[in-house]
């Protein structure tokens, strides 16, 4: 619906038979309207506890935590997100051995580490699980059982490379061979010749079936350039995987069932997470689900799960969603060199709002970002404090509002359309900034949709530069200081405008920066109940404006300190 057109009422609307009008309405209706019938299910990986949380982990977290808030202000309250971590394997076994300690001790030190620094980043995650947990036990034995029953489980031999930094299986065109030794390919870490007697996943039968359900699933696997990469994997040949361990060789694991000498394989244990959280084995509460992952798990996401999947007679991933990493100043992070960014340092320093802020503001989906301490306290000092908080800070002013109210919008003076009125002081400007403001809901809905938080953030701040040159164009400390009756009501107009469009765009950006959009709207006086995606386009009382004469908010103009990173 054409938001600003309420401002005369529904009946003006309906007098005018705008088609254009009736569109917006059904993109509204639309948006509104999404998850009536299944309520969305996203997920992060669940992060291996062999080390502390670093960047990476925070940023597949956002990703997914913006998509789950988006779908709940859309209307989706069931929505679940979960996240969790992985807390079996040979890695975990070792690092607990490193630390002197048992295993379980130092996986829930981790496990609460991530909890922690979750919480810090406000994840609004609805399911937190463990590989460790009964539930999750129960889940991986029965799904076992179920691969075993259909035939794509047998007891074979097993003998290549191995990595274990990875927890992967190697085929020989994936190893290397440099003066350090053999390293896997991929990922650079070290690989060792393993030879064992263990169950094997009949994985050569699915390369059809994997190579149709992602030509049949644009968003199988997202974006399309993975998707490409994927394809060329499949097409190369898959080999059977092996599935499980020597208990000998492991024993930090869930138990191959009625078999004691074997341990499940920790990626299946893991990946089997994802029907944990859904109810599994018994009835789902909602499947299939939206994977977010980062590149460097994409084989075992897009290859192995959905091939397991199958295998059991169920469906395969809605999509996966697959994204790239972070690097430092341009160099990759590694802690031999020390340039790791840690994520609890850098809430200290940004603040909650402005280090999702700079992780969301970059694109992520299509090459590698990178973490520039200069660059982003720059870009949140120039967006955050300065375009957010200098237009507030005008509108809010006790000289240009001194009642501290949402001032009336005058229509005599600001038609709904250019209609050659001689009382009209609005400007082709001002329609412009109007005609943005009525699509960026459209706008901002898609890019949420398609996980493309920065292309929301451009939006977004796009429509607050033009409101602040509506602000400067019309000068509000001039008309205070000439107040006849229509400087007056033009004066009123020009703020409510303003104000209307920081409403409108803390609205859209409360999934990215949601305390900063909460104090926001609380300060221009927009209540608790009104912050869905229906608050968009529904601003009328009985003249028009629903906020108008409405006390603002006493919680201060200041949104954002200014950051001084030396």
């Amino acid at each position: 619906m054409h938001f600003w057109s309420n401002l005369l009422g529904v009946s003006t609307v309906l007098k005018s038979g705008a088609f254009k009008k009736v569109e917006m309405f059904k993109i509204a209706v639309g948006i509104l309207t999404r998850f009536k019938h299944q309520s969305s299910f996203i997920t992060t990986p669940i992060f291996y506890v062999n080390a502390s949380p670093h960047i990476g982990h925070i940023y597949s977290a956002l990703l997914a935590d913006v998509t789950h808030r988006w779908q709940v202000i859309c209307g989706d309250t069931g929505a679940i997100f979960s996240t969790g971590t992985d807390e079996h394997g040979q890695k975990v076994q070792q690092s607990a051995d490193f630390h002197n300690c048992q295993p379980k001790i130092f996986c829930d030190k981790v496990s609460s580490d991530f909890k922690r620094i979750f919480d810090l980043c406000e994840i609004s995650y609805t399911d937190f699980v463990r590989t460790t947990d009964n539930r999750h036990q129960k889940a991986v034995e029965h799904f076992w059982n179920k691969l075993y029953s259909a035939g794509y489980l047998y007891k074979g031999k097993y003998e290549g490379w191995y990595s274990t930094s990875d927890e992967s299986f190697l085929t020989p065109s994936q190893v290397i061979d440099t003066p350090d030794g053999k390293l896997s390919v991929e990922s650079g870490h070290p690989v060792h010749w393993t030879t064992e007697h263990n169950y094997m996943f009949r994985l050569s039968q699915f390369e059809t079936k994997l190579l149709e359900w992602i030509e049949n699933n644009k968003r199988a696997i997202y974006p399309s350039m993975f998707a490409d990469i994927v394809k060329e994997w499949i097409k190369t040949g898959l080999q059977d995987l092996s599935v499980s361990r020597q208990r000998n060789r492991l024993q930090w694991g869930i138990q191959v069932p009625n078999d004691p000498s074997q341990t499940i394989y920790v990626w299946l244990d893991a990946l089997v997470n994802y029907l944990t959280v859904s109810g599994y084995p018994d009835k789902l509460v909602s499947w299939p689900a939206t994977h977010i992952i980062g590149k460097d798990i994409l084989k075992f996401h897009a290859i192995y799960w959905p091939a397991f999947l199958m295998a059991a007679g169920m469906e395969p991933p809605a999509s996966i969603v697959c994204h790239s990493h972070w690097t430092r100043d341009g160099s990759k992070m590694s802690k031999s060199i020390g340039n790791v960014v840690d994520p609890n340092e850098c809430v200290k320093k940004l603040t909650c709002d402005g280090f999702r802020f700079c992780l969301l503001r970059e694109d992520l989906l299509h090459s590698d970002g990178d973490y520039k301490e200069d660059k982003i306290a720059a870009i949140l000092n120039a967006e955050l404090a300065d375009t957010f908080g200098n237009l507030l800070s005008r509108v809010t002013a006790r000289s240009l509002n001194p009642d501290q109210t949402f001032p009336e919008f005058h229509t005599d003076l600001f038609p709904i359309r250019p209609d050659g009125s001689c009382r009209s002081r609005a400007t082709k400007e001002d329609y412009e900034l109007l005609e943005k403001l009525e699509h960026l809901p459209e706008l901002v809905d898609k890019y949420y949709q398609d996980f493309k938080p920065y292309k929301s953030i451009e939006a977004i701040m796009s429509c607050l530069r033009l409101t602040n040159a509506f602000i400067q164009q019309h000068e509000p400390w001039t008309l205070v200081k000439n107040p006849t009756d229509e400087n007056r009501a033009w004066l009123d107009t020009v703020i409510h405008v303003a104000m209307d469009s920081l409403r409108i765009c803390s609205l859209l950006l409360q999934p990215i920066i949601p305390s900063f959009c909460d104090r926001l709207l609380t300060r221009l006086g927009v209540l608790q109940t009104e912050r869905t995606n229906k608050h968009l386009m529904m601003l009328r009382t009985q003249d028009g404006n629903q906020h108008s004469l409405r006390k603002l908010g006493t919680n201060g103009n200041v949104m954002f300190k200014k950051i001084r990173i030396h």
